[in-house]
């Protein structure tokens, strides 16, 4: 078999609570028999995430990033100008990034249609801030606190994140929401999507017990876009607003802004490979 790609690299957490060795054996040997052995690896948190100069220092024309969304986040970032292409596989807690450009499917399955050339290469639009860029949602308001209670579910254990939840219920419930300017009404968290037309955004809603825990099943178990929402907003630009310093969590990582806070839509500075 020949690859579409001479020199795959991998970048990797085996630190992280998803990492499988089992999987990680099935990439190194996908890539190969499709006459592509992986180059380098990427070892996190010993190893440095690659940026666009080591990349090309090492000819490297095909990254494979088998790990969350953040870091996918941060690998993509620090390609930027490198003439490669980006590879995200499923290696995190929600793999939303992946989810996106493969469908839910096992990353040796991904890899394997990548590297036969089946899969399309492309930029993919992004949300651009002050903050940073986000490659699948930035999720702005006092809801995010919920983003906590998951990544203490996952590094510590459900008594523990019992612990968590009350404050984020709080803070879900009665904490100064955000709003988009120019609207009246405020939201615990307001969801910005890139999308091919531009920016979406869209409100949760809590108006009753169900909501709330529609909501908070959706925080802790899966996709927080799960939960009831509405549109509120498309555009190239939109702006939010609140009374306080918004909270936000850019592809699964938390961060702060002040407010007013703007975001625009933007195509991402390297391109990806998308097999479905």
């Amino acid at each position: 078999m020949t690859s579409a790609f001479t020199r795959p690299a991998l970048v990797c957490n085996s630190q992280s609570g998803s990492h499988d060795e089992a999987v990680l054996q099935q990439i190194v040997e996908r890539c190969r028999a499709a006459g592509a052995p992986l180059a380098v690896t990427f070892a996190l948190p010993d190893d440095d995430i690659p940026d666009a100069n080591e990349l090309k220092r090492q000819s490297i024309d095909l990254l494979l990033v088998w790990t969350g969304d953040g870091t996918i986040n941060a690998a993509a970032s620090g390609a930027a100008g490198w003439d490669g292409a980006v590879l995200p596989l499923p290696g995190g807690t929600l793999n939303l990034l992946s989810k996106a450009l493969h469908g839910d499917r096992p990353a040796p399955d991904i890899l394997t249609e990548a590297l036969a050339g089946k899969g399309r290469r492309t930029p993919v639009p992004i949300v651009r801030s002050d903050a940073g860029d986000a490659f699948i949602t930035v999720v702005a308001g006092p809801a995010t606190r919920w983003a906590e209670v998951r990544e203490t579910m996952r590094q510590d254990g459900l008594i523990e994140a019992a612990g968590a939840a009350p404050d984020a219920l709080d803070a879900m419930l009665n904490a100064p929401g955000v709003r988009v300017a120019g609207q009246e009404k405020t939201y615990p968290a307001i969801i910005l999507t890139p999308t091919e037309q531009g920016l979406r955004a869209d409100g949760i809603l809590t108006e009753g017990t169900a909501d709330v825990l529609r909501h908070g099943l959706a925080w802790l178990g899966g996709d927080f876009r799960d939960g009831p929402s509405e549109e509120l907003a498309a555009g190239e630009t939109i702006i939010l607003e609140s009374e306080r310093p918004i909270s936000l969590e850019y592809d699964g990582e938390l961060r702060e802004t002040s407010s007013p806070a703007r975001f625009a839509i933007g195509a991402s500075a390297v391109d990806f490979i998308a097999t479905s």
